[in-house]
Parts: C-alpha cells; sequence; structure tokens
C-alpha cells in the first residue's frame, strides 16, 4: 500500500463514506440504465466541439420519406380535430382501421415480425407531423411506439414472446398499453403498492408455479382499449418458492387484457384532450411465470427495463409533439400578425408584438435542432437518459412559452373555442406534456444534474462505487485511483476556467472551420465553467446536494442550455450556413446566455459554502457573469421572419398539416389569407401614397386597376374570414337553455323572427 493511500485517501475515504451514502439498489438501476454521450463530453468541462459536428445528421431513407408524405398525409385528411373533440371524443372507426392496415403501431418494430422497420427519426417525424394535426392522433400513435410493451420486447422479451407479439402488435391486432402509475405511485414509482405474489394456481386446466397479481393502474394511455398490457408490480416469493429470497423487486409481465380478474376502468378526460386514457384493475388475477416480459430471469429486472425504455422515449415523444406545436405556433402566428390589422397596420409591425413573436421563432428553430440532434443519436444506437431528460422537459417549457405568446398574439381569436379555433387543442394539451413521462418538476430539479452529475461525470459514479464497495481495502483501493484522478482533472479544469474568464472566452476553442466561432468559444467557456461549480457543489454539498433542489435544478439548467446552444449551432451548419438564418441563431444564442447567466447566479448566490462560491467568481467569471439582452433591431428582424413567405419560413416550419385535403380548415384558410395579402400589398402601397382607404374609390381614381380592385376584395374576403370566430345557438351550448326554450317556446320565437 502506498504512502498516498494510506495517509493522504483513507481519511479522505471514510469521511467521504460518512457524507456520501450509499447507492440503493434503485439508483443503481437508474444509473445503469441508457448510455453516456454528448452529456458526457459536456460534464468534462472541455467538449470537442468537433465531435459534435462530425456527427451525422437525421435522415428519412425513402420508404420512410414516402411513408410521411402518404399514409401520414391521408391520416391527417381524415380527421376533423373539432368533431373529434366536442362530439366523437374518440378518433372515427374509420381512422383506427386505417391506423391498424397501414401499420402506424408498428413503425419501429422490425419488417422480420411484420412491422415497418422504421428509425427513431423517422419515428419522430411521424409523431411531429400528425401531431400538427391533432394532438389526440399523435399522442394514440406515439404510445404503441416508445414506452410500452413493443419497446420493451424489443430489448428483453425472449424470442418466444418477440415471434408471438410482434406481429401481432405491428399489424394492430393488439393495442399495447403500459401500466406503471398507481395510486400512491406517480413519480416515486418504488412506492406502487401494486404486488404479484408466486404461488401454484390453475393456468389453463394445469396446476402450476405463477403469480398472483393484485393491482389499481391509472392515467394509462390507451388503456380503456388496450388489449394487452405491460404491467410493473412488486414481486415477492414468501414461501421462496424460486429460491431468490422473498422480495424480488419490481418486474414487468405482459398480461392479456381479457384474462380473468383484469378490468377496464371508465375512461379518463385528460383536459379534454381525448385520446383514450384510463384505469386498469387486477382482482386476484393469475398468470404464469413465462408470462414475465424476458421470462423468469428477468425478476426483479423492471426497474432497469423502464428506465432503458424512457431514455429513448423521452428523447422521441414529447420532444417531437413540443415541435410541432412550436412550429404551429411560428407558422400561424406569423401568418396571423400579418393578415390581422388594427390602426389600419399588420399587428405584426407593434413592437410590442415583435417580441413575443420572435421568440416563438426562436422555440421552433432550437426545439427541432435538439430534436433532430437527439433522435440522430438514437439511430447510432445511444439512449442517452441524461440527454432525454433534458429533451423532455425543456422541450415541454418552451412548447409551454410559444403556445401562451400565440394564444396572446391572437387574442379574441384564439379563447373562442370553434371549428375555427387552430390553437385551442395545442393550449388545452399543453400542460399534458408538462406532466407525463415525468412530470417536469421532478425532472428539472432532481434528474438532468442528479443522474447527469453521477452518471456522465467522468470520475463521480466511478468513486461512488468504491465507497459502496463492501471490501473496504477494495474500495480504498479504487478510490484512491479514482479520487486522485479526479482532483488532476479538477486542477486542469479550474485553469481552463481561470484562462477562459479571464479572456472573456477568446482563448477557449472552437471547432474548425465553423461559423459563429465566438459563440463556441463562449460556450466552451462556460462549459469549464459548469464543470468547476459543479464538482465545487459536490464537494461541498455531498449527499446533502439531493436535497437542495434547486441548486441542482440551476445546474441543470446550465447542462440543458449548454446541449441546446450546440444543437442549434450544429443545425446552422448542417443546413450549409444559411445566411438568412444567422439573426435567428444570434438571438437564440443571446437569450440561452441570458438563461445560463440566470442559472450560474442563481447557485453562487446560494451556494452555502460562500468560499467556494467567491472561488467560482474569482476564477471563472472576474466581471460577472454576461447577461445582455438582444437588441430591438434584432427582435424585429427575427419576428418578420414569420411574416413573410419565403423559403427560410417554411424551412423553419417544416412538414406541418396544413389543412390538405380538407375543404374547409383553419390553417389552410390563414395560408390563403396570408398569401392573398402579400400578394396585394403593393396595391395597399398605392392607395397609401394617394392617401385613399377606400379601395372602390381608388378604382374610380383610376390609382388602381379593376384587377388590382378584384385582388384586393379577394384578400379582404380571406382576410374576414380567418379573423372570424364561432357562436353557437344558445340551446346547442347550454342544456339549461335547451330545457328553458321548450318550457317556454322561446327557441321556435327566435327561430320565427330569425
Amino acid at each position: 500500500m502506498s504512502f498516498r493511500q494510506e495517509k493522504l485517501t483513507r481519511p479522505i475515504y471514510r469521511w467521504a463514506k460518512g457524507v456520501m451514502p450509499p447507492i440503493s439498489e434503485t439508483e443503481r438501476e437508474a444509473i445503469d440504465a441508457g448510455t453516456v454521450w454528448w452529456d458526457g463530453e459536456l460534464f468534462t468541462g472541455n467538449p470537442d466541439w468537433n465531435k459534435l459536428l462530425a456527427m451525422p445528421p437525421a435522415r428519412l431513407s425513402p420508404d420512410e420519406q414516402a411513408f410521411l408524405d402518404g399514409p401520414v398525409g391521408e391520416l391527417c385528411a381524415m380527421i376533423d380535430e373539432w368533431k373529434l373533440v366536442w362530439e366523437d371524443r374518440d378518433l372515427p372507426p374509420e381512422v383506427w382501421d386505417f391506423l391498424r392496415r397501414n401499420k402506424f403501431f408498428g413503425m419501429i418494430i422490425p419488417k422480420e415480425y411484420g412491422g415497418l422497420g422504421f428509425s427513431n427519426t423517422a419515428h419522430s417525424e411521424v409523431v411531429r407531423k400528425v401531431s400538427s394535426c391533432s394532438v389526440v392522433a399523435g399522442v394514440t400513435v406515439m404510445v404503441p411506439n416508445s414506452l410500452g410493451p413493443g419497446e420493451l420486447m424489443l430489448h428483453f422479451g425472449t424470442q418466444e414472446q418477440r415471434d408471438y407479439w410482434l406481429p401481432r402488435l405491428a399489424d394492430g391486432r393488439e393495442i399495447p398499453c403500459f401500466g406503471l402509475t398507481s395510486q400512491e405511485a406517480g413519480s416515486d414509482a418504488a412506492a406502487m403498492l401494486d404486488t404479484g405474489m408466486v404461488e401454484y394456481g390453475e393456468h389453463e386446466g394445469e396446476r402450476v408455479l405463477g403469480i398472483r397479481l393484485n393491482f389499481h393502474k391509472r392515467y394509462i394511455t390507451l388503456g380503456p382499449v388496450a388489449t394487452v398490457m405491460g404491467l410493473a408490480f412488486k414481486m415477492f416469493d414468501p414461501q421462496n418458492h424460486l429460491g431468490k429470497g422473498e422480495d424480488l423487486g419490481i418486474t414487468v409481465a405482459l398480461l392479456p387484457t381479457a384474462t380473468k380478474g383484469v378490468r377496464h376502468g371508465e375512461r379518463h378526460v385528460p383536459l379534454l384532450t381525448y385520446f383514450q386514457n384510463g384505469p386498469l384493475y387486477g382482482d386476484d388475477v393469475f398468470i404464469p411465470l413465462d408470462w414475465i416480459l424476458g421470462g423468469p430471469d428477468q425478476i426483479g429486472q423492471g426497474w432497469t427495463m423502464l428506465m432503458t425504455a424512457l431514455a429513448a422515449g423521452r428523447g422521441i415523444s414529447l420532444p417531437s409533439q413540443s415541435s410541432a406545436a412550436a412550429a404551429v405556433c411560428a407558422r400561424t402566428t406569423g401568418a396571423y400578425a400579418r393578415v390581422r390589422t388594427q390602426f389600419n397596420v399588420p399587428i405584426g409591425m407593434f413592437e410590442g408584438i415583435q417580441q413575443p413573436l420572435a421568440d416563438i421563432a426562436a422555440n421552433a428553430y432550437l426545439i427541432d435542432a435538439a430534436r433532430r440532434l437527439t433522435v440522430a443519436a438514437l439511430d447510432e444506437g445511444h439512449k442517452p437518459s441524461v440527454v432525454s431528460a433534458i429533451m423532455k422537459a425543456h422541450a415541454t417549457y418552451r412548447m409551454r412559452e410559444s403556445v401562451e405568446r400565440a394564444m396572446d398574439i391572437h387574442g379574441g381569436k384564439a379563447i373562442i373555442d370553434g371549428p375555427k379555433n387552430y390553437l385551442a387543442a395545442q393550449y388545452r394539451s399543453v400542460p399534458i406534456g408538462i406532466t407525463v413521462e415525468g412530470a417536469n418538476i421532478l425532472t428539472r430539479n432532481l434528474m438532468i444534474f442528479g443522474q447527469g452529475a453521477i452518471r456522465a461525470h467522468p470520475y463521480m459514479l466511478k468513486e461512488l462505487l468504491a465507497l459502496s464497495e463492501e471490501d473496504e481495502e477494495k474500495g480504498l483501493a479504487d478510490f484512491d485511483k479514482h479520487f486522485w484522478a479526479h482532483v488532476g482533472h479538477s486542477a486542469k479544469n479550474a485553469l481552463r476556467s481561470f484562462v477562459r474568464g479571464w479572456t472573456g472566452g477568446l482563448a477557449a476553442p472552437a471547432p474548425r472551420n465553423a461559423a459563429f466561432t465566438s459563440h463556441w468559444r463562449q460556450l466552451s467557456r462556460y462549459a469549464s465553467a459548469f464543470a468547476l461549480l459543479s464538482d465545487l457543489s459536490l464537494l461541498t454539498l455531498g449527499g446533502a446536494l439531493k436535497r437542495k433542489e434547486m441548486l441542482s435544478a440551476r445546474l441543470g439548467d446550465i447542462l440543458s442550455e449548454l446541449y441546446l446552444l450546440g444543437a442549434v449551432l450544429k443545425r446552422f451548419e448542417t443546413e450549409g450556413r444559411p445566411e438568412a438564418d444567422k439573426p435567428l441563431v444570434e438571438y437564440i444564442i443571446v437569450k440561452g446566455y441570458n438563461r445560463i447567466a440566470l442559472a450560474f447566479n442563481g447557485v453562487l448566490d446560494n451556494l452555502p459554502a460562500r468560499w467556494a462560491a467567491i472561488l467560482t467568481r474569482a476564477i471563472a467569471f472576474p466581471l460577472g457573469v454576461p447577461y445582455h439582452e438582444p437588441p430591438d433591431e434584432l427582435t424585429s428582424e427575427v419576428a418578420a421572419i414569420l411574416m413573410r413567405p419565403s423559403s427560410q419560413r417554411d424551412r423553419l416550419t417544416p412538414d406541418l398539416y396544413l389543412g390538405e385535403g380538407h375543404t374547409h380548415h383553419p390553417i389552410k384558410d390563414l395560408e390563403l389569407a396570408f398569401e392573398l395579402v402579400t400578394e396585394a400589398a403593393s396595391i395597399e402601397k398605392k392607395l397609401r401614397a394617394a392617401n385613399i382607404r377606400d379601395p372602390e374609390e381608388a378604382r374610380e381614381a383610376g390609382v388602381i386597376s379593376n384587377a388590382e380592385f378584384v385582388r384586393l376584395a379577394e384578400a379582404k374576403e380571406a382576410v374576414d374570414k380567418v379573423i372570424a370566430v364561432d357562436a353557437f345557438p344558445m340551446a346547442e351550448v347550454s342544456p339549461i337553455a335547451s330545457q328553458h326554450d321548450r318550457a317556454t317556446g322561446s327557441g321556435e320565437q327566435r327561430e320565427a323572427a330569425e
């Protein structure tokens, strides 16, 4: 044993064992789930941006593009969102049949099992386009292809289970759901009271060793129509039939919902967003052991299964829906701000409108940049749990921001519900995205940095495993190796932070031959400062950092912004550095810097060890953490992108459903009005130059031609149709009014008067 290990490391080792709690089995399974990817680079404090730029972008195969152009477009044309929500409260039977026939439920299932064998990129693009048409349809397509029996079976199922179930899931004979959340267990899945007891029972006329299940699951998407569920439960073996002890841990079984003792509850209604959702119950349900997903060998591996599946699902499903909502808000709000006038000018010309409009444009670009980068990583085989948590939380946060700003700009147009309202469904669904697949509060406060600091840090997990080692001498030897390597890493990073901080980022590295060199350098500067502050926070707080959720959330915000802004700069490079996009990228980066500054200052102002905060400021931010708002001129320039037809606007809002195939569709009407108003702009200019407001007067005066008069009239008619809102007969809106009309005859009197 070396002098260093005995005299220096041993006291530190003993101190660390006292302040760092041992890793629980549940925590270990969560940490082991997924893989480390770009999050690991960011935690080093010295990310190699060239690796990021060298990563191939997300691409669709010809078959995938054909599916997006064909069946996906056909599906969207079949859906009347207003009728779906307010009359049918479900997808119509012909749509369910179309989904089955075209294998929408089997997109991720390999072709050898009858599925489409699509990439994660294709899965994401399909969910995105369908969601731009209908949130209900988007959720219905999304769930069977993300966290569900199909996804889990591909990773963990036995060959026999795959051979039987995957073809049935692919062609829609079976509709899957996943039963995780229960009454007592939401975010804390380990608190579930759903149980499975190992015992002998009867199955298909024979006495076999199996599991007696009792469960109560709720909030289960597709639960009311599901024919097979993946069921998570706590498994116990009181008689030790399996020879593994009594408590066997969280386990997942495949359970046909027609099994005796299983019953569907009545439907939940998630904020008038009528995707199928509801509880499932099981009372004394007996199943054989081979119904366990992956067979008996996978007993107790349920938590690992769930975390692994979530690592992929969180990176695809909700970010895709968020991308759709943000793009819809960008396209429609820009067009509406152009065609809607007040004081005889488009409302988009008012600076008070331009500020939120610029934010909407920025969110559309950023969310889609990060989504594309993430699905490209998934296609390469990564399962980045930390990055997926970033995407889930921050894509839905920015989606919420976009929808709220779009509602503000649309005003009365957006708050009056009816077939003409193209924002109401998105607005109602916002809290759903914020809540499901891990509530954002938990994800932001505990998971992003908390899991990332252990999983993605170059040394932290190795040190924690050494501290948890039962053999103390082996643990000491491992700790000695990793701790001193960590010390060296921290010293180098402190020096990097000092050089980059005191030069204002000028000495920080940037990728070779990339645009926006100064921004790449600033991200490098912030990455080293983040790594330094992370190490000091972990050093001074130890295991107590778990309970300092506000600090953890802010550290997670810094990590998230580094990932998101890196994705934005990579997108700009991948798309060939379009000159027109430079103002938009500049705006996004400056706004991102401000979020980083708020997070850094929040940690530094509240870190209990004041010496650590003072040291970080002195090393990394000698002049304070930079904070600058985008210039007003830049804000106006970014807002203008959404108010004029251009290839840039189309690139910012690609592959959305815009009402094709419908005779009357509110977005289709808006697109027509936008086109006509833009074409008529030069004619309007003639009227203003002549100081004439009435087109008829201008025609008579010879200021405009008869053809130009007609074009103005067409534009006005289209705008009037767009800004109109719906109104309904009183009796149709209120049953009370209907009853009153029947009692008094007032309804007939109104009809006669009309």
